[in-house]
């Protein structure tokens, strides 16, 4: 065991740095370990160490094990410990690590009396430093022969009991530490989730896509139709909203001459929560110049088919209970094909609205007082298509009606030139040929206004400046919209949006 420099003044600082909890609200477990935590002061050690050098991670030393045996290298390790099993004056502990487990074994002799005394007072769930020797027991068990311990941080609160672990899912949301301390895999999902982003990163960077930052705050809620959060700014004695999407910022850059653009960050709804959606959540956008919806289809085709062979070397993954195969091209239909398909009603050729609200009734599909032909297309979409895409679909084709960023098709001006992609009936992307007509873009705008003014909340409000930017000359442009939560959600098989947010949005815990 070593000793802590801050041995001789232990008695000046201790009541300052060991915080007072009221006696009543500590259970026995936890007041035996406040209990041996002063042991522990008043041996001369502290009981939340400093810095501590190690030089191997668990997982490189079972993986060397033979060569650090042959040459009784010394190696320094620093983890939880997990397990402690006492045999008089031998003990086997396992500690973990980022990287996995590894057993350490102790021995009394080896480390002498005063050690080996304070070595008992340890418990599952303090964070150690470890030196020694490796070696491989009969059973094949890679082995550290603890020389010396160093007591790094003493854990105040028991483990969840080894059998039953951590399983209460709001539990694990709330106190994410302790479901990164006693779940490892969650580890490992969060460990994909950094590779993906950088994939994602290094993916658009190889394609000279230039990555920028524009504002959180909003004075307009703009780049989709969605519920913002408000606040208010006291300086400047005005209303801001915290972005929906950072779309609008990005093109007036490509008005500026930037050709290609993307932003990987944060963007906030003030809408429900489930499974698939969370308050606050990450996307990334990208915009490219003198392209178009062909382009950003095969950039996401090919980006998510890369990160998939990337992280398993493979194209084909299961996601809960489906085989995906992500091989490009995905399955393509137009969004009237698709409704046709999966509900039998044919929308080719419906221009007038009573017709479709006629079709609508026959197949109890619910349309507002004011929905045209193209929200009530989309509605039939949403209650008998979007749950049926399981394997990689592109749906092109939207109404115009329900895109009112997007350039019109030339050949169905009803219709414009959008996609979305879905997989295992979720939608993971949403990308454009970009309407850059500031004439069009100023009356859809105007027609957005109309809707709020009807009760929409969720529709677009006038952005007068992005119109004055369009004015200047935005190039014909493709953009994308892939919700980066919801891919890391299907390429680590996690079946909710929680899963894959280190620290999701959930109500005040209840304390009694």
């Amino acid at each position: 065991m070593q000793n802590n420099p801050r041995r001789n003044n232990m008695s000046d600082t201790k009541e300052k740095e060991t915080p007072i909890i009221e006696e009543e609200k500590l259970n026995d477990q936890m007041k035996v370990r406040r209990e041996k935590m002063q042991e522990f002061i008043d041996a001369g050690v502290y009981p939340f160490g400093q810095k501590y050098n190690w030089d191997h991670h668990a997982q490189e030393v079972k993986d060397d094990a033979a060569e650090l045996e042959k040459n009784e290298t010394v190696v320094s390790v620093a983890g939880r410990l997990m397990a402690i099993r006492r045999h008089g004056k031998t003990a086997f502990c396992v500690l973990r690590d980022l990287s996995g487990e590894i057993q350490l074994y102790f021995r009394k002799d080896v480390l002498g009396e005063e050690s080996y005394t304070l070595f008992k007072l340890l418990d599952i769930g303090d964070i150690v430093g470890i030196e020694g020797t490796v070696f491989v027991t009969h059973t094949g068990e890679t082995t550290i022969r603890v020389e010396k311990w160093t007591l790094l941080s003493k854990s105040l609160r028991p483990l969840p009991e080894k059998f039953h672990g951590l399983t209460d899912k709001e539990t694990r949301y709330r106190q994410r530490y302790l479901d990164l301390i006693v779940n490892p895999e969650v580890k490992d999902t969060f460990i994909k989730r950094s590779k993906i982003i950088k994939g994602i990163r290094k993916y658009l960077d190889d394609r000279h896509f230039l990555e920028v930052e524009t504002p959180m705050l909003h004075t307009i809620a703009g780049g989709a139709a969605a519920r913002p959060f408000k606040t208010h700014h006291n300086a400047l004695d005005m209303d801001i909203y915290l972005r929906i999407a950072p779309e609008l910022h990005l093109k007036r850059l490509l008005v500026g001459g930037l050709e290609r653009v993307y932003e990987m960050n944060r963007c906030f709804r003030n809408e429900g929560i489930d499974t698939r959606h969370n308050p606050e959540f990450t996307t990334v956008e990208l915009y490219q110049a003198y392209g178009d919806l062909e382009d950003v289809i095969n950039i996401t085709e090919d980006m998510v088919s890369k990160l998939a062979e990337m992280l398993y070397g493979t194209m084909k993954l299961t996601y809960i209970d489906k085989e995906i195969d992500l091989t490009p091209p995905w399955d393509r239909m137009t969004m009237i094909e698709a409704v046709k398909k999966f509900s039998g009603a044919d929308f080719e050729g419906i221009t007038d609205v009573e017709t479709a609200r006629k079709m609508a009734d026959e197949h109890d599909v619910e349309y507002g007082q004011f929905d045209g032909v193209g929200k009530i297309i989309n509605a039939f979409f949403e209650k008998f298509v979007e749950e049926n895409l399981i394997q990689p679909t592109i749906i092109t084709g939207h109404p115009l009606e329900i895109s009112p960023l997007t350039k019109q098709d030339r050949d169905n001006p009803l219709l414009t030139y959008r996609f979305e992609a879905f997989i295992y009936g979720r939608e993971l992307a949403n990308g454009f040929s970009e309407l850059n007509d500031p004439i069009d873009q100023r009356n859809r705008f105007i027609e957005q206004m109309k809707e709020r003014e009807r009760g929409d909340d969720e529709a677009h409000q006038m952005d007068e400046d992005y119109c004055r930017a369009l004015e200047y000359g935005l190039p014909p442009t493709g953009g994308l919209g892939i919700g980066i939560d919801r891919l890391v959600m299907f390429l680590t098989n996690s079946p909710s949006i929680r899963d894959v947010l280190l620290f999701p949005l959930s109500r005040p815990e209840q304390h009694k």
